[in-house]
C-alpha cells in the first residue's frame, strides 16, 4: 500500500476525475503519435529532470518546437502500435497543482518496457496540463 503525503489538501472525487480523464486523453494521444496534441496539452516552457549515463542529475527546460522534435523522434511517425498501460498516484497539492507518480507498461512493436516517471501538473482555467517531467535515464538526451 502508498500512504500518501499529507499536503494540507484533500483532492475532490471531481479532482481526481478530472485528472485521470486529461491522462486518459494524454495516453490516447500518445498510442496515436499524435505529438502536436501531445504539446498542446503542455505548458511551455516544459522543465524536464531526469539523470545521466554518468549519473548525474540533469535538467532542463524546452519550448514546443524542441519537444515536438524530439518526441517525434523518440517515438516514431508510425508502423506499429503503441500500447500504454498505466498505474498513477497523485499527490495533489492544491487543487490546480499535483505531483503524479505513474509506473507504466509501453508495448511498441511487440516489445514490451517497464516505464516510471513523475509529472508535474497545473490546472488553469479548469484545464490541466503538465508543466515537469522526471524520469530515469534520458539526461544524455538533454
Amino acid at each position: 500500500m502508498t500512504f500518501l503525503p499529507d499536503t494540507g489538501y484533500t483532492p475532490t472525487p471531481e479532482d481526481r476525475a478530472g485528472l485521470d480523464a486529461w491522462f486518459a486523453e494524454y495516453d490516447a494521444a500518445s498510442a496515436r503519435r499524435e505529438i502536436a496534441r501531445m504539446a498542446d496539452m503542455a505548458v511551455f516552457p516544459l522543465n524536464l529532470v531526469s539523470d545521466d549515463s554518468a549519473g548525474n542529475g540533469r535538467s532542463a527546460q524546452w519550448d514546443r518546437e524542441q519537444f515536438v522534435a524530439t518526441m517525434t523522434h523518440v517515438m516514431g511517425e508510425g508502423g506499429e502500435d503503441i500500447t500504454f498501460e498505466s498505474t498513477r498516484t497523485p499527490v495533489f497539492l492544491s487543487p490546480s497543482m499535483a505531483v503524479v507518480f505513474t509506473d507504466s507498461v509501453m508495448t511498441a512493436g511487440g516489445t514490451t518496457r517497464q516505464l516510471r516517471y513523475a509529472d508535474v501538473l497545473v490546472r488553469r482555467d479548469g484545464v490541466w496540463a503538465f508543466q515537469t517531467m522526471i524520469q530515469s535515464g534520458w539526461g544524455d538526451n538533454l
